[in-house]
């Protein structure tokens, strides 16, 4: 198998199992959560809060339109991160899979923002007491690890080009001071 195919496994495997585990936790979510009533998990530091976000990340809203400006957002956001998929190396693993997480998840918020009529579905709830962080749900977690795991390769990716540079102009400084 080329590492094309490898590639393109990863990336369709990561996305469509963040798609799935996103539409069917949601799901469940609004099936079997009462809406805004914590269901402890882990003590008070893990809870399941269901709650409906018409806007986006951080319940940012552009009013009653919110729903079609961030879905076109999230469709340029899903046509940027495929054309990096596409313009991968052979066998960039770690890049790959982060964009197949990043790309998965934007999918899954994308079909929740027209699936569900009172916003995408959050639910889960992390902090300590009063102190909370916003809650969230399985697309927005694989749209930050993917986020995180693509800042991280293309900062190996730029030491990388900044050391080759590097070795070639000493290697000119050292061809340079022979001639």
């Amino acid at each position: 198998m080329t590492s094309s195919s490898n590639n393109r496994r990863m990336f369709w495997t990561a996305a469509t199992c963040v798609v799935v585990l996103d539409l069917v936790t949601k799901i469940l979510a609004t099936s079997k959560l009462p809406w805004r009533v914590p269901k402890q998990i882990v003590g008070d530091v893990v809870r399941f809060t269901l709650q409906f976000n018409p806007g986006a990340a951080f319940s940012m809203s552009l009013g009653e339109n919110s729903r079609y400006i961030f879905g076109a957002f999230a469709v340029v956001a899903l046509v940027i991160l495929w054309r990096l998929y596409r313009s991968s190396k052979p066998g960039d693993a770690a890049r790959v899979l982060a964009l197949g997480l990043a790309w998965g998840g934007a999918a899954g918020n994308l079909i929740d923002r027209f699936r569900e009529p009172r916003g995408v579905v959050d639910f889960i709830d992390i902090g300590v007491g009063d102190v909370r962080f916003w809650t969230f749900n399985v697309a927005d977690s694989a749209v930050t690890v993917g986020a995180i795991l693509l800042a991280l390769v293309l900062w190996k990716e730029d030491r990388v080009q900044l050391a080759i540079a590097a070795a070639e102009a000493a290697q000119r400084d050292e061809v340079e001071s022979k001639s």
